[in-house]
């Protein structure tokens, strides 16, 4: 069976490509309106093209004429759905839905076997639910079978609590059975990053530590150098509240007066190294390392989401935070696309 050809529309820097890649797919073309991303796609996926594009002004003709890609078995990627605000019959209309209909032309033009949506989770309960089955039905107006659920990283073997929402449809009428959770053991803050130290450290020079569990192994992949791992320092007031928290506390170990420094109320939150981290986002400055006093660096953020340490970062740093934070955990990603190829090799 040869390997089946994906485009990833809003591929970000490439986690949900690089769990398909590692599936075994073929991803041949991963489209974002950011440079910076496009930049990190194409340095880590040596096989597959990564292009800027705005997907409001380009169609689906555009592209394939501009890049010469045909015969696409899966389209896949997380569109923006920032328009969905239950407005009633405007929930599909909305301007800033945009993208999403872009991603539906993409997939009424290419007529892939199968495509995964991946969005946040409250997505699915939006409206009572009308913002899903608009968009369960828009894909069943053009021949695909779609099922939805919200999957926890976490049991999945990803050291983070992170929830996201995927629709996967099929256009052989069959429902896609999604994975199972297949760990009962999660893994840790300090499973993750225990062997990357409290200093930066240039991009290409070696670790200084061994690795202190298999998940550490498995991200170094073989790999003795590091990348990716430059210290935030903060000022001394902020050390010295950071310091007050322990491992696994937030704003509320803190004495009273100091409590509303940060009005958010995930102000002053450490990580728990004896806990699956929380989601990591697009790079905020209240989230602490479980023992140092700073936030974690690009490379354990990384770690959090399962990118091996051989994946690299482009851009400043403030641009490769929000690269990690708008991933998809590529351990996740291999997970739902090995399902995926399995439900193609049940219907051969």
């Amino acid at each position: 069976m040869e390997k089946l050809r994906v485009i990833d529309l809003f591929s970000g820097c490439g986690g949900l490509s690089q769990g398909f890649l590692d599936a075994g797919f073929n991803v041949v073309l991963g489209i974002d309106s950011w440079n910076d991303a496009v930049q990190t796609f194409n340095k880590n996926h040596n096989t597959s093209t990564g292009i800027v594009a705005n997907l409001k002004n380009e169609t689906a003709k555009d592209i394939s004429a501009k890049n010469n890609i045909q015969n696409i078995d899966v389209i896949i990627g997380g569109p923006p759905c920032q328009g969905f605000s239950i407005a009633g019959k405007r929930i599909v209309e909305d301007e800033r839905n945009q993208l999403y209909k872009s991603f539906i032309e993409f997939v009424r033009f290419y007529k892939p076997s199968a495509f995964l949506i991946e969005n946040v989770p409250n997505i699915l309960s939006m409206g009572n639910g009308m913002v899903k089955e608009k968009i369960m039905h828009n894909f069943k107006k053009i021949g695909y079978t779609v099922n939805t659920d919200v999957l926890m990283a976490s049991k999945y073997g990803v050291p983070q609590n992170r929830r996201r929402a995927f629709f996967v449809g099929f256009r052989n009428g069959r429902l896609f059975d999604f994975p199972k959770p297949d760990t009962d053991i999660l893994l840790t803050s300090e499973d993750a990053i225990s062997d990357l130290i409290n200093e930066s450290i240039d991009d290409g020079d070696f670790h200084l530590l061994s690795p202190k569990s298999e998940y550490q192994r498995m991200m170094r992949n073989g790999s003795k150098k590091i990348f990716n791992h430059e210290i935030t320092n903060h000022k001394e007031k902020t050390i010295e509240i950071i310091n007050m928290v322990p491992d696994g506390g937030n704003y509320k170990d803190l004495p009273i007066e100091l409590r509303a420094t940060r009005k958010v109320n995930i102000a002053w939150t450490r990580l728990n190294s004896k806990k699956p981290s929380f989601t990591i986002d697009t790079g905020h400055r209240h989230h602490f390392h479980y023992e140092f006093n700073r936030v974690p660096t690009v490379r354990e953020s990384a770690r959090i989401q399962s990118f091996k340490d051989d994946f690299i970062f482009l851009g400043s740093k403030t641009s490769q935070y929000k690269q990690v934070g708008n991933a998809v955990p590529p351990i996740l990603a291999k997970k739902l696309a090995l399902a995926i190829l399995k439900q193609f090799k049940n219907n051969v």
